[in-house]
């Protein structure tokens, strides 16, 4: 592999995800090497894996939630999974189509306007929330209310190629009722939300109050922009109170649990990293910022990921560990760690990314897929949890890492994706999950979030013509949200209460940051020791001293950008470099 320049310099919009890529002109070779024709080739793969999971979806499961694509039957997977037992569930109900309306912005990322518009009309006149269903606030606010208010902006912007009838808001509308109905379950003594809501009654009696990180601290996206299009501060201002809340929670070294009781405000599972129940907590807050402009979201972010940096790193790695101390509890890879790269190519640590990245890769071709967990400090499977979902999180990684050094590299990492997912996990009745990676056995299911992330991200990864007219967010559901000007206004101060007052010290440092500036801005940070500029991406590495075994494992110095070498004793040390 060919590791990208530690101080690479990085397009201006970077830090937006659009990245300004360079158009592909020209000759038969791009820009970056990879064959025009190979490009094309992989590109035509993707459409076929989206349309053969889409079509099937629309023959077999459609208007229900998702695909089981060995028995080419469906499950209202929203409603199943509040319901185990399938005990309670919603009579003469067919589901929410929730597929089709992850599916929405891939259709258009894909270029389909004709069904994107078929899609809007069906969902128009037929899509109701007032379901006596049991939900996960957390898992139908990405999906269906991020689905919803992403493709009601994607209609707006592409209304000049709606061709049936004017588009007017319906999505917009749909969204709003489900805005509504998740409001009962922020009613609760700390303003941290319940993890289950009836949509139709509310909070169900004797409700758990248990719920995790990334359930009730990554709202603030989804329920913002839905506040800034309806005029309606109440979802912001729930979402930014429970998010407060979280934060205002952490422990002294700025580390968060994984679960919580939302009466109490205690934690109660202490033992936390980057991964399942805390992830898009991380990752909500650096894009929260970018969507939203409020110093607030960079401030709890800046100190959340020197604190990961500090205390969950070890190499390319990243184990698990107490919020109070700092002690490491479980040196295992989960699956949703893979986002982490793109995470950190978005912020602008390319290194560090790249690092990580190969890391996963290594995983993946060791099994074909990425298992849900593995045990770093034994090198095995974790015994239970085998299973592959199709999960999107390596490709999104992999995207975000091409276009900020437009390595073909990248691109070949894509190939063997594809491939994979091709191989082991193409059926005739669409893609299945991979029940168990060690003998690629396969369950009846096939996810919203493949054809709203998976398929998306590798799609972008070969053509991103999407992109080169918009800045845009995307969601940890993978659906994009434009970055507006208009959107960075200050949060209304009528709408906050004094005791959710930030006060901002007016001597913090101005950042400089890849955000705005480039990878690593190591000529600017030297000219300013002493001074109070700070980069995001220079975060001091406490590990700098982890055994290695050759000079790649030891990445590069983020403070002062230098690369590190790995010494005959097998530590990391710096070059030492004279200016």
């Amino acid at each position: 592999m060919r590791s990208p320049e530690p101080c690479l310099p990085a397009p201006a919009r970077l830090a937006v995800v659009a990245l300004l890529l360079a158009a592909l002109i020209g000759g038969a070779v791009g820009v970056d090497g990879y064959g025009r024709a190979r490009r094309l080739h992989m590109k035509n793969k993707v459409l076929e894996m989206f349309y053969h999971a889409y079509d099937n979806y629309m023959t077999y499961a459609f208007p229900h939630d998702e695909l089981k694509p060995l028995t080419k039957s469906f499950t209202d997977s929203l409603s199943e999974l509040g319901n185990l037992n399938l005990e309670h569930l919603p009579q003469d109900y067919n589901g929410s189509a929730l597929t089709l309306v992850e599916s929405l912005s891939s259709l258009v990322v894909l270029g389909n306007i004709t069904e994107f518009e078929r899609g809007i009309l069906w969902l128009s006149e037929n899509l109701t929330f007032d379901v006596d269903a049991r939900i996960n606030l957390f898992e139908c606010n990405i999906r269906l209310l991020g689905g919803l208010i992403s493709a009601h902006l994607l209609a707006k912007d592409y209304s000049s190629q709606l061709k049936d009838e004017p588009y007017q808001d319906q999505l917009l509308h749909l969204a709003e009722s489900l805005g509504n109905r998740f409001l009962p379950a922020f009613e609760t003594p700390t303003g941290l939300p319940y993890a289950w809501i009836n949509l139709k009654y509310g909070v169900m009696e004797n409700e758990t109050t248990e719920t995790s990180t990334s359930g009730c601290g990554s709202l603030i996206l989804e329920m913002g922009v839905l506040s800034r299009l309806t005029g309606d501060s109440r979802y912001e201002a729930a979402a930014l109170r429970a998010l407060r809340k979280l934060w205002s929670m952490r422990s002294s070294l700025n580390l968060v649990g994984t679960t919580l009781d939302v009466l109490t405000g205690k934690w109660i599972e202490y033992s936390s990293g980057i991964g399942a129940g805390v992830d898009s907590f991380y990752e909500y807050l650096i894009k929260a910022y970018i969507l939203f402009g409020s110093d607030e979201y960079w401030d709890m972010f800046h100190s959340a990921y020197l604190a990961v940096q500090k205390y969950f790193r070890h190499g390319p790695w990243y184990h698990e560990a107490d919020m109070r101390t700092g002690e490491a509890t479980h040196w295992q890879l989960t699956s949703l760690q893979a986002f982490w790269p793109g995470l950190q190519t978005l912020l602008g640590d390319v290194a560090a990314a790249n690092l990580s990245h190969r890391e996963f890769y290594n995983v993946w071709q060791r099994f074909g897929v990425l298992p849900e967990r593995y045990l770093l400090d034994y090198g095995v499977l974790h015994p239970t949890e085998k299973y592959y979902p199709l999960r999107p999180e390596f490709a999104e990684s992999t995207f975000y890492l091409y276009q900020a050094t437009k390595d073909p590299w990248y691109l070949e990492v894509g190939e063997t994706i594809i491939g994979s997912l091709n191989y082991y996990t193409k059926v005739d009745g669409g893609f299945a999950s991979v029940r168990d990676v060690s003998t690629m056995k396969l369950e009846d299911h096939q996810h919203s979030f493949f054809l709203s992330e998976t398929c998306k991200y590798l799609f972008l990864l070969y053509d991103d013509s999407f992109l080169r007219n918009q800045n845009y967010i995307f969601t940890t559901e993978g659906h994009p949200l434009p970055v507006r000007s208009t959107w960075h206004a200050k949060f209304p101060a009528t709408h906050v209460l004094s005791n959710w007052t930030f006060v901002k010290d007016e001597n913090q440092p101005i950042r400089v940051s890849a955000l705005s500036s480039q990878v690593c801005p190591e000529t600017v940070f030297r000219k300013s020791i002493g001074s109070p500029w700070e980069s995001a991406c220079h975060v001091p590495d406490v590990y700098a001293s982890h055994r290695c075994r050759t000079d790649d494992d030891c990445g590069t110095e983020a403070v002062t950008c230098k690369k590190r070498t790995c010494s005959m004793a097998g530590y990391c040390s710096l070059w030492l470099v004279i200016y």
